[in-house]
């Protein structure tokens, strides 16, 4: 797979097989997490419910877990964010069809108000 390049954009930029190795690696670790906050919200709500003074104080600990899960997919999610945008600049930075438009510019950048 490495050294592959895949053309499923839909502008047909090319990305590199390793570029969606790294991307599929990241999801599966956002899913996991995901996966295992959906158990500690269980047993959150399940120690609530059970009003037992020793299973409500374990979701101090509990909900601290689940907090740090959720930065870290915050976290994963930023990364991710970023490799595509760099990714993206790369691939278009390769790309010699980039049309001008009328002001000069290319066309693959968008432009931001200031």
């Amino acid at each position: 797979m490495e050294g592959d390049t895949f053309s499923g954009i839909g502008n047909g930029t090319q990305i590199d097989g390793k570029v969606v190795q790294t991307f599929q690696k990241s999801f599966v670790q956002v899913q996991n997490i995901l996966d295992h906050n959906r158990l500690l919200i269980n047993e959150i709500n399940q120690n609530h419910e059970s009003k037992i003074p020793d299973n409500l104080s374990r979701n101090v600990g509990l909900i601290r877990e689940l907090n740090n899960n959720i930065r870290r997919v915050v976290d994963l999610y930023a990364d991710l964010s970023s490799s595509f945008t760099k990714s993206m600049d790369a691939s278009s930075e390769g790309d010699s069809s980039g049309a001008m438009k009328s002001d000069g510019k290319a066309g693959h950048k968008r432009n931001r108000p200031a």
